[in-house]
């Protein structure tokens, strides 16, 4: 039996709201059911395990976020601009209700030392995406044979602009945008 698709979007927003918000460790599976309104028998009728909805949620989250990188590139003006919209990307993604005080995707990772196959294939997918589109927006600047060494000069600055939010040092992506535009040629 499947889930009917508004039982299953209040249980990922409970899910998202709390496990990106208090932690996966922290927040017991009780308190997604008690805050979507739905029964264990309900979550286990869609998903396996808590791990499998985190993956679950951070695969929607990851919808989201490439809709609103989407979003950035088609109001670039220029090949620079494509490389530097992660940066607007990322400030527009912050303000939707989804967004949180950092990324997702990272403490995820953080909250795991070997994390259960679905949600290491989540995160992986997630990692190698945003590579994937950093290095082909930087292909018109650099050429094939140096975009992937941008991409991954690029992927770090992201995830550093990202962990800065956590130091609370970091509001916008100022800092991380002009660091990624000196590496630009």
């Amino acid at each position: 039996m499947t889930m009917r698709p508004g039982t299953e979007r209040k249980l990922l927003d409970a899910a998202e709201e709390l496990f990106f918000t208090r932690g996966i460790a922290a927040t017991p599976i009780d308190a997604v059911l008690e805050r979507a309104g739905v029964s264990a028998a309900t979550l286990y009728r869609g998903y396996a395990s808590k791990e499998a909805l985190v993956a679950a949620a951070l695969e929607r989250r990851h919808d989201e976020w490439l809709r609103v990188w989407d979003e950035a590139l088609a109001r670039a003006s220029d090949d620079r601009g494509r490389v530097l919209a992660v940066f607007d990307a990322l400030d527009a993604f912050r303000s939707t209700p989804s967004g949180s005080r950092w990324c997702a995707f990272l403490g995820t990772a953080s909250e795991y030392a070997d994390a259960p196959d679905e949600i290491t294939v989540v995160l992986h997918h997630e990692t190698a995406t945003l590579r994937s589109r950093l290095r082909d927006a930087a292909v018109p600047l650099v050429g094939v044979g140096a975009a992937e060494g941008l991409a991954d000069r690029l992927l770090l600055v992201v995830s550093g602009a990202l962990a800065m939010r956590l130091r609370g040092d970091a509001d916008d992506t100022a800092t991380a945008r002009a660091v990624a535009a000196a590496l630009l040629p």
